[in-house]
């Protein structure tokens, strides 16, 4: 098995996070080697960002994805740059309040992680909660090695909200259907 995960959004989105958290779980809390790579534009906030993330039970050889598996969008400018590589067999994950031009001519998923992060009292765990839709949704990392991920993760006075972000989230991910 070998997966290969981009993650696009903006800076100060928590992307590289998100993506840093999935190659734990990978690695850490599971028995798979995971390499993560990032890019951002030259703002620190606000500019395209993305994380990629490859999750392997044999050596990596090569750091960057050649295909990607699951292509997950958290804003219309990472969703209208980085996407143009998928293929027609890529998992597609939208946030639709984020991107709401997300038309690719093939059912998607669409979540609202950023609603359920706004519903928790804090928009910074965003990216934990679309952590959660990404368990959720692409049947890859146990929801437990990731939730462990994310407890490893964040500062102890925020651990609480984020793993309630990721719980909502995974939980979302679950109910999610492609349309």
């Amino acid at each position: 098995m070998k997966k290969s995960i981009r993650i696009g959004g903006f800076g100060g989105q928590g992307v590289i996070l998100a993506g840093f958290i999935l190659g734990k779980a990978a690695c850490v809390f599971s028995d798979y080697n995971a390499v993560q790579s990032q890019s951002y534009g030259p703002e620190a906030r606000g500019g395209a960002a993305r994380a990629e993330v490859i999750v392997s039970d044999e050596k990596i050889g090569y750091p960057r994805p050649t295909t990607i598996d699951l292509f997950v969008a958290m804003a219309q400018e990472a969703f209208d740059t980085y996407r143009k590589d998928i293929r027609d067999d890529t998992v597609v994950i939208v946030d639709s309040d984020l991107v709401p031009r997300n038309d690719i001519g093939r059912p998607i998923y669409k979540v609202r992680a950023q609603k359920i992060a706004q519903d928790l009292g804090n928009k910074m765990v965003t990216n934990i909660a679309m952590v959660g839709v990404i368990t959720g949704v692409y049947d890859m990392l146990s929801p437990d090695a990731v939730k462990k991920a994310v407890m490893d993760s964040v500062p102890k006075r925020f651990r609480d909200l984020n793993v309630k972000a990721f719980e909502m989230g995974l939980e979302a991910g679950k109910n999610a259907r492609p349309e």
